[in-house]
């Protein structure tokens, strides 16, 4: 991209907002990036002055945030509910109000990181949320619309880490369920490289295809431990996807996503050199390390 060019990030203190404002920093762009608390940002080496401490789900808060942006990257989105606000509350209604900011100060472009397969679960409440608001950006004929549909974070895979701790991970069927989950930092660099892409959408996983057993005897080696795995019927998901489906969305939201993608392989075209053992080796383990000292 044009290192002239001035970026507003947005959902900046996030997994994968963190990993952007590195790329950025990294690579010399000028941009600022918005958050509801600054710490983190400043922790990242981020100088205040680039740092915009902001709610973006209320309009007047972000009245002339655009103003002399060219690329709005937004990762805005809930992962946990809080505040009382929903999915459509963020994911929908707090990118739209930046959308229409961007588009009054004629802003060139918009990217948006939503979610791989979100076109194909309408039914899952996060993903509708997220599929309304890229379709608004999609018509939008102001500025230039990027929806960007990455698969599972390995930040996503955290919990299987946990289970190979503990001495058994359990997983529905027979565990040969497939898909290829990204390094936030391998995303954080398909998102740079998107600002001088064309494309009106973008499917991105990571360089490896993975069963679930694979990722569990990945999460097994990384704390040398003997591999032990609970198959639990897959009618067990469908009948839990079907309670979780009528709680509000508050309890069952992130069950109702996960149990869902979780039926069948979710296979991105593959992008990055992260790989999900390394991950495991060498992230977590080393954060559990630092835990027990």
């Amino acid at each position: 991209m044009d290192k002239e060019q001035k970026v507003l990030l947005v959902g900046a203190t996030g997994y994968l907002g963190l990993h952007i404002v590195e790329q950025l920093l990294a690579s010399n762009i000028d941009f600022k990036a918005v958050a509801r608390n600054r710490a983190k940002l400043l922790d990242k080496g981020v100088p205040e002055q680039q740092i915009i401490q902001a709610q973006v789900t209320e309009p007047k808060a972000i009245k002339g945030i655009c103003e002399d942006v060219d690329v709005v990257i937004s990762c805005l989105g809930i992962t946990r509910q809080q505040d009382g606000l929903t999915y459509l509350d963020v994911d929908y209604q707090a990118n739209l109000n930046l959308l229409l900011e961007a588009e009054r100060a004629a802003v060139s472009k918009f990217i948006y990181v939503s979610a791989f397969n979100a076109k194909k679960y309408p039914q899952v409440r996060l993903l509708a949320a997220k599929e309304k608001f890229a379709k608004r950006l999609l018509s939008s004929s102001l500025l230039q619309g990027c929806v960007l549909r990455p698969n599972g974070f390995f930040s996503d895979m955290t919990e299987l880490y946990r289970m190979a701790a503990s001495g058994k991970v359990y997983m529905f069927g027979n565990g040969e369920v497939r898909a290829n989950p990204i390094h936030g930092k391998d995303l954080a660099r398909f998102c740079i490289d998107a600002i001088a892409r064309r494309e009106s959408e973008l499917d991105v996983g990571g360089p490896e295809v993975l069963s679930m057993n694979q990722m569990a005897q990945l999460a097994f080696q990384a704390q040398d431990k003997p591999s032990k795995s609970i198959k639990l019927p897959d009618f067990i998901r469908r009948i839990a996807l079907s309670i979780v489906k009528r709680l509000p969305e508050k309890w069952g939201g992130p069950a109702e996503f996960f149990l869902t993608v979780m039926g069948q392989d979710s296979i991105a075209p593959a992008f990055g050199q992260y790989t999900l053992g390394n991950y495991y080796r060498d992230e977590l383990s080393a954060k559990a390390k630092q835990q027990r000292v």
